[in-house]
């Protein structure tokens, strides 16, 4: 599937270099997909395959010569490979594993990490994707004495996924290592002070990073008259947490009282959520060919040509999102939005401009939303005109890469 968060950090390792920083964007577990030029190296570092093996059969497999076990991270095999899983539901044990770091059973795979930083790049700062990669940091803090940072961007969706036993047990275990962190990057208030809660964090040390897109190719327009039928729009992961069977029932209501609407979705499914989408399926069954699922555009321009074809976009999440950024492209393409009013989309609707906010899981108020935007064309257009141009002020490459500079700069000094 298309990551949010490694495009948002192919971007943020773009705009970078772009400001005439040098970057070195390092895929871990398995490489990054992205509708848009890859950033990171060729090299997989953690390679999933290998990870899982360790793990396995740690006795056997620490014996084999790492020219024999290097191949297994080819980027070909693990975008292949069935042993490389991301639900947390199956991953209980190696996550445990995982975190355990230089006790572990990927104590070579984290050294080999190690040794690239410390004495190929030799970074002034490095960023980890993710709190789950603690476990390397402890070995890393013996040969790096520069600023090392996490960025937080969605690591309790995954925790909260693994069974019980594990869960409890690889939160406390990240609260005890995620002390070696110098800082933690947020993109919202609301999940620093969650975060923060969570894991049992001073907030002192976190530090609020705009979201920034690349701007170029997102060239759709306010319009209020581009479609016969007004289109309600889906742009993001088929799944239970972003909402789209609540979508469908406010859908409903909005299409009962006004026939001339119709609802078009996108996005990746995976198999985790076949079940899921077949509900979904079963519930939009009786909307006949006003409702349409166009699967997951391939590349970056299908991508905004889908966009270009919402009249208002809606992504009613059960959790509460700590990034959003299909907010960010859907107003980036004139698209105004309605959001439920929890997770990072208050603060983002507040700074855009770009929208409405309901209230969570309640079909009636997401449809009568709708409406409203249906009914008020002048309204749509205000809030798609200022959520464009705000967009475009304020989280583009350029204000992401100087408030990142600066986050480091300033911290530099203060050590």
């Amino acid at each position: 599937m298309f990551c949010g968060s490694c495009m948002h950090d192919n971007t943020w390792a773009r705009a970078l270099k772009a400001y005439g920083a040098q970057v070195t964007l390092i895929p871990t577990y398995t490489p990054i997909r992205l509708d848009e030029e890859d950033q990171s190296t060729h090299r997989v570092f953690l390679g999933g395959v290998n990870v899982f093996m360790e793990f396995k059969w740690p006795w056997l497999w620490r014996k084999l010569p790492r020219a024999f076990t290097r191949p297994l991270d080819a980027r070909w095999l693990l975008n292949l490979t069935r042993f490389v899983s991301s639900d947390a539901r199956q991953l209980g044990p190696l996550t445990l594993a995982m975190l355990e770091g230089e006790a572990g059973p990927e104590r070579r795979e984290i050294d080999e990490l190690v040794e690239f930083l410390c004495r190929q790049l030799k970074p002034d700062v490095i960023c980890f994707s993710n709190v789950l990669l603690v476990g390397t940091v402890r070995r890393l803090r013996e040969k790096f004495d520069g600023q090392i940072y996490c960025v937080l961007q969605g690591d309790d969706i995954f925790l909260n996924d693994l069974p019980e036993r594990y869960r409890r047990r690889a939160v406390e275990t990240i609260g005890r290592r995620a002390v070696d962190f110098d800082g933690f990057l947020v993109h919202s208030h609301y999940y620093r002070d969650f975060m923060s809660d969570y894991l049992q964090l001073p907030i002192e040390k976190f530090h609020q990073l705009p979201l920034g897109i690349d701007l170029q190719g997102h060239d759709g327009q306010p319009d209020a008259e581009k479609n016969a039928l007004f289109t309600v729009g889906y742009f993001a992961r088929i799944c239970e947490e972003k909402g789209l069977l609540q979508l469908v029932e406010a859908f409903h209501i909005l299409h009962a009282k006004h026939p001339n609407t119709r609802l078009l979705t996108g996005g990746y499914l995976g198999k985790r959520d076949a079940r899921y989408f077949r509900r979904v399926l079963e519930s939009a069954r009786t909307l006949g060919p006003d409702f349409e699922h166009v699967g997951i555009p391939q590349k970056h321009a299908e991508k905004v040509a889908l966009l270009k074809q919402f009249d208002v976009l809606s992504v009613p999440t059960v959790y509460r999102e700590p990034k959003g950024l299909y907010v960010l492209e859907a107003l980036a393409n004139g698209v105004p939005v309605v959001q439920p009013r929890h997770g990072a989309f208050s603060e983002l609707i507040e700074a855009t401009g770009g929208g409405l906010l309901v209230n969570p899981g309640d079909a009636n108020d997401l449809a009568r939303a709708l409406e409203e935007l249906m009914l008020n064309p002048r309204r749509r257009m205000e809030l798609a005109a200022a959520g464009q141009a705000n967009v475009r002020a304020w989280f583009d490459e350029r204000t992401l890469a100087e408030t990142t500079i600066r986050i480091f700069e300033r911290n530099r000094r203060c050590t």
